[in-house]
């Protein structure tokens, strides 16, 4: 799909950002003047209708009046992003943005558009400003903008006038960001004998999609992820993918994971890890790419400092492209087990979640952080098989699979997921000695381990 291929290296034509609503402070009542608001509707109506260069001349002329309106910036900005126009957004608000003057939201359409561009200089002079406004709220947010824009920096995948080649320009834009949605809990790919796992869906089924996580802040994220996976990659897969498996036992709900992976057309690849969160402009392609009309799209971060881990998870109604709910968590490896679980609690009674009547009982796990390595695992041996991932991707996964194999008499689905892991493995000659395994004796479990030969 080459979603993302404008955090890494390759330039797509068109490329979106998010918008970001004014404060009620910062929006001033409508007037008659130069009939503006109105005329701000047309414009809009003109973007959607792909007619850019008539919108532009809208906004021009109504610039040209009301240039000074915090409101007039703020829609401009906000609604040029939503469409996907960034450079119009640094060309035509750019120059006249006065941070003290027009206030932090149009400030930060005009940084994510300069970030999305990877012009690092002048999204830099505008974070500069941000920050000069002293504006507590904003602090956790420009700090995430700061450390993406280290990151391009620090791998030279900038484009404007600080651009820094690094490599082929041809060979860059060949290999590309692309998805690999997963549409069914990891570990039931290749359970056919089985049989059927997880309910029917209602008539008002909605449709769902966890997104891979981002992990701001990482030094070398490029060069890392090229790397076999590493703990803060794994989990930034793991935890969508948990996500996407528990509501597969919803018969409210049909859902995916979305995880993206650096390739070349035919090739295999590697992980990719994303440096900043997704933005409006990554959600509204996953709708166009999905296959399926999603109602919901979970994103969010992931950081991890000095044995602490912290994680923002966003969730989105795809309907408006609006920002419904923001979840924060926080952990140690002491607390890990107590707050997933609080917050699998919590995502699910939020989302109004139920298990419905699937064959295979649904059983939150006792051991989160286990469980999660257990998925990561099962993920990359799975595209590895596939061969979407190169073999030399594999990490070593010996500890994974002590782990998984020490769980899995605890419910059903952890020995399923145990029999397809150790399937995977031995594909790759990374299987243990099985004699002993204790597994659940369901007839399910007992006919998958048949099937697979574990």
């Amino acid at each position: 799909m080459g979603l993302f291929d404008r955090m890494f290296g390759s330039r797509p034509p068109e490329q979106k950002t998010e918008a970001v609503p004014a404060p009620a402070s910062e929006v001033s009542a409508p007037t008659a003047a130069g009939n503006v608001m109105p005329r701000l509707v047309e414009a809009r109506e003109k973007l959607e209708a792909k007619d850019v260069p008539g919108a532009v001349a809208i906004y021009e002329a109504v610039l040209a009046v009301a240039g000074e309106r915090a409101d007039v910036l703020v829609t401009i900005s906000g609604d040029l992003g939503v469409t996907g126009n960034l450079r119009e957004i640094t060309e035509l608000v750019g120059p006249r943005y006065d941070a003290e003057k027009h206030g932090p939201a149009t400030g930060l359409n005009l940084l994510q558009a300069y970030l999305a561009l990877r012009n690092a200089d002048a999204a830099q002079h505008v974070l500069d400003i941000l920050f000069e406004l002293k504006r507590p709220e904003l602090e956790e947010r420009l700090y995430g903008f700061s450390n993406a824009i280290a990151d391009l920096m620090a791998t030279g995948q900038i484009h404007g006038d600080n651009a820094t080649a690094g490599g082929d320009p041809e060979e860059q834009q060949k290999a590309q960001i692309n998805l690999v949605t997963i549409s069914r809990p990891i570990w039931s790919y290749g359970l056919e004998a089985a049989g059927e796992l997880f309910p029917a869906r209602n008539e008002r089924v909605r449709h769902v999609a966890f997104a891979q996580l981002a992990l701001p802040g990482m030094a070398n994220a490029s060069e890392l992820a090229k790397q076999p996976e590493e703990e803060m990659g794994r989990l930034s897969r793991a935890i969508p993918l948990w996500l996407a498996e528990t509501f597969s036992y919803s018969p409210r709900y049909a859902a995916v994971a979305a995880l993206g992976v650096h390739s070349k057309p035919g090739e295999p690849g590697h992980y990719a890890l994303f440096p900043a969160e997704w933005s409006t402009d990554n959600l509204r392609q996953l709708v166009d790419t999905a296959g399926i009309e999603l109602d919901y799209i979970f994103t969010g971060a992931l950081r991890q400092k000095d044995g602490d881990y912290e994680m923002t998870l966003r969730v989105w109604e795809v309907k408006k492209f609006r920002e419904r709910k923001q979840i924060a968590l926080r952990w140690t490896p002491a607390t890990a087990a107590a707050e997933l679980a609080k917050f699998h609690d919590y995502v699910r009674q939020f989302m109004e979640w139920n298990d419905g009547a699937a064959a295979l009982p649904y059983a939150a796990p006792g051991a989160p952080l286990a469980w999660l390595d257990t998925l990561g695992a099962s993920a990359t041996l799975f595209l590895a098989e596939k061969n979407v991932l190169a073999p030399e991707q594999l990490p070593d996964l010996s500890g994974t699979i002590h782990t998984a194999t020490a769980q899995a008499a605890t419910n059903e689905a952890a020995s399923l997921a145990c029999v397809t892991l150790l399937a995977r493995a031995r594909t790759f000659d990374r299987a243990p000695d099985t004699a002993g395994l204790q597994l659940s004796d369901s007839p399910r479990v007992v006919a998958a381990r048949e099937a697979l030969g574990v």
